[in-house]
């Protein structure tokens, strides 16, 4: 299945899909040098971002969040992709600055956990 969005940043990736029904901050709420979520009580608290298409419906905080994407991936724990219900600022200039393929305007509700996702976010294109 095809979902269709928009584009944030174009690239293309593929890779298990991490899914989030929270909100995510990244200042604060991941620890950049392992990629782990610390924030307590996020229902992704203890998994690894690194390497796999994260998905949440939007970002949360600091604007120092985006560059907390950008140390993420200079220390290769970043995803691979950003999917989003509605991706604003924070996480956009993160995922534009890092080189992250990035897709909004997506229903995140049709992916499910750990399922294998491709992204072409040139297309704004999401397959399951």
């Amino acid at each position: 299945m095809k979902l269709k969005g928009r584009t944030i940043y174009a690239g293309k990736a593929e890779g298990e899909a991490l899914v989030s029904k929270d909100p995510l901050s990244f200042y604060g709420g991941v620890d950049l040098e392992k990629g782990i979520v610390v924030e307590k009580g996020h229902c992704l608290e203890g998994k690894s971002i690194a390497g796999k298409v994260l998905v949440f419906p939007n970002g949360k905080g600091s604007t120092v969040g985006s560059y907390a994407i950008y140390r993420l991936k200079k220390a290769g724990k970043a995803p691979a992709a950003i999917v989003n219900k509605e991706c604003e600022t924070i996480v956009a200039v993160g995922a534009i600055i890092s080189e992250i393929p990035c897709v909004d305007r997506i229903d995140i509700a049709k992916i499910k956990d750990c399922v294998k996702v491709k992204v072409d976010a040139g297309k704004g294109e999401v397959e399951i």
